[in-house]
């Protein structure tokens, strides 16, 4: 249902039932002027060719065509790599909705030209959780899925108190003006993309949440078809108090109460979220952990984030290993090549769960995260790798990267999803990567429209269920990773900076999308890149093999027959299935820039 502007705009007024209006014409008193875009979905075969962007000051990739043209207008307007970020992740929210949004959280990395910042707005779990969080009557964990659309999926949104926070340090442009392409855009409607579309046909329980059945799915129930101009006033509204209040427009008053209420009149399973849980919630700069790798200086980061630890324990075991003559074979990853990195998937994976988890509550073994990248210790880990057999299923055990034994038990393997990522440098000398998340496609299954009362709003995470549903094993040792009051759940977002160890000038900016898999993405990326000299866009269209510990998946119709028979000989138990990355990629080149993105989702690359 269309609706009209000025009707949007009286609703809110009853949505801040506050003395303070907010005033449209301020808004649009701005020297940022946002161009609607002639931008139409991508075609719907779930895989596009992409040709790669050359640009010389420049680029924003991201993983929609409207939320990277948004960047790219705010920085031609003059805008730092941060303004663009915002501007980009509030278009996101509205059409990208199943994989993240403002109810969500996030990681960025940012480089100022001297320093690299790391910026975490990582979810929080309510103060009055309980470690039994998704244990059942019976103490046994529940099932994934019942857990994911419940309330007691939700954990605290950190993204909006962490992008204000980078905001303040390193923007250029006023907040309020980086609102105005999102604004924009929900208040005319945008067209819904193959991908769009498809997740809603793939995701049922969203059916179950009134709110979103309402505005995602037709009257006869099906998904929103390719190409429906779709707006989201609720959302608009929402945006407009966020870009004249900041991010406590979110977490306090009637857009706070709303999330709560829903969070905790689930009609399924209630969570516990509170009022006070939003309102206190602060994002944290927190180290960054830089890593040299070949000739370069890899920064990611650091947890509760387990992406940059167990990317780095892969390359860095391969680097233990004797050279092959070659990596790639027929433009493809090689056998020997799959083999050794899988095998390194599989150390590192071990180490990943038992060790790495919310560093206000759980110490690095030995008390220094970097031990686990020590070149002595990851030489012992790659003795464990032998290039004619492979260790299979659960064979590989955590190594004790520590002077002392840690006391931690190994979390079970539980599924992990979602998640956008963008790579932005702008013509300031600054860069970032950025990954953003509300877990699983469309979180929690529940939407907010902020109290409004009008069609629309914004998705609830599920970044609960990251952390181990078991809070200890059966000697009861606890799991590093458990629920706790207050702590930020692992995760595997590995948004990454690259510079050149010698110079220190940047050389690339990188990340992706896909749950634990990210982890492989983005390594696989990186030696893809920098070790087998190919550009962004070959390096992100090469086919994906992960493994979590247990079966190789291959990327499914990307192998010949003869690798997926060579690595079973070797002892892997292969399976082929969809990989979809989300990957962005820029890279420094001597004219300027060269981006990448995935052709697997909708993402393009954008810059002057």
């Amino acid at each position: 249902m269309a609706i009209p502007t000025a009707w949007r705009r009286s609703a809110s007024l009853l949505l801040l039932l506050s003395p303070l209006l907010l005033s449209p014409a301020a808004l649009g008193e701005v020297d940022f002027q946002y161009q609607r875009p002639d931008i139409t979905p991508e075609t719907g075969s779930g895989s596009e060719e992409k040709p790669g962007w050359a640009t010389q000051t420049f680029a924003v990739a991201a993983a929609n065509p409207l939320a990277t043209d948004a960047g790219y207008q705010i920085l031609k307007a003059g805008g730092s790599a941060i303004d663009a970020a915002i501007a980009v992740q509030m278009v996101l929210t509205l059409v990208e909705p199943q994989s993240s949004g403002i109810g969500g959280g996030s990681f960025l990395m940012y480089h100022d030209g001297e320093e690299v910042k790391a910026y975490d707005g990582r979810e929080t779990a309510p103060s009055s959780v309980e470690e039994g969080l998704f244990l059942d009557g019976d103490g046994e964990p529940l099932a994934f899925m019942k857990a994911v659309a419940s309330g007691r999926s939700v954990g605290v949104p950190g993204t909006l108190r962490m992008l204000e926070m980078a905001h303040k340090a390193h923007g250029r442009l006023p907040w309020a003006e980086l609102f105005e392409p999102a604004i924009t855009l929900a208040d005319e409607g945008f067209p819904v993309s193959p991908r769009l579309h498809r997740s809603l046909a793939d995701t049922d329980a969203l059916r179950d949440d009134a709110l979103a059945s309402a505005f995602y799915f037709t009257e006869a129930g099906e998904p929103l078809p390719e190409g429906h101009r779709l707006k989201n006033p609720a959302l608009a509204v929402i945006l407009e108090r966020i870009a004249e209040d900041d991010s406590s427009a979110l977490h306090t008053g009637a857009i706070a109460a709303d999330i709560v209420s829903r969070v905790q009149n689930h009609p399924g399973i209630t969570g516990s979220l509170s009022l006070e849980d939003l309102a206190t919630y602060s994002a944290k700069e927190r180290e960054p952990l830089c890593t040299d790798w070949q000739a370069y200086r890899v920064c990611g980061f650091p947890p509760p984030s387990s992406g940059h630890l167990t990317v780095m324990q892969i390359l860095g075991t391969l680097e233990q290993l004797p050279p092959l003559e070659a990596g790639l074979e027929d433009d493809l990853p090689g056998v020997d090549w799959l083999h050794r990195f899988l095998e390194a998937s599989r150390l590192a994976f071990a180490d990943r769960g038992r060790y790495i988890a919310d560093p206000d509550f759980v110490d690095a073994p030995g008390g220094d995260w970097s031990l686990m990248l020590a070149p002595d210790y990851l030489e012992e880990r790659a003795d464990l790798i032998e290039d004619g057999q492979s260790m299979g299923s659960g064979g590989a055990s955590p190594g004790n990267p520590g002077a002392l034994a840690t006391a931690w038990a190994v979390q079970p393997t539980q599924p992990e999803y979602g998640t956008s990522h963008m790579s932005i440098v702008d013509a300031h000398g600054n860069a970032l990567a950025m990954t953003s998340s509300i877990e699983q496609a469309f979180g929690a299954r529940i939407l907010s429209d902020g109290g409004t009362g009008m069609p629309g709003g914004f998705l609830l995470n599920n970044e609960l269920t990251d952390f181990s549903f078991t809070p200890a094993d059966e000697e009861g040792t606890p799991i590093a990773n458990r629920v706790e009051p207050g702590k930020r759940p692992r995760s595997s977002m590995s948004p990454t900076l690259v510079f050149d160890r010698d110079s220190g000038e940047l050389v690339a900016s990188l990340g992706s999308p896909g749950g634990a898999a990210i982890i492989h993405y983005t390594a696989r990326s990186l030696v893809a890149m920098l070790d087998w000299g190919l550009d962004a866009q070959r390096s992100l269209d090469l086919p994906h093999a992960i493994t979590l510990g247990g079966p190789v998946y291959l990327e499914a119709g990307r192998f010949p027959p003869a690798t997926r028979e060579a690595l079973r000989e070797r002892g892997h138990e292969v399976e082929e299935r969809e990989l979809t990355s989300g990957l962005q990629a820029i890279q420094r080149t001597e004219e300027g820039f060269f981006g990448g993105a995935d052709p697997r989702r909708e993402g393009v690359v954008m810059g002057d």
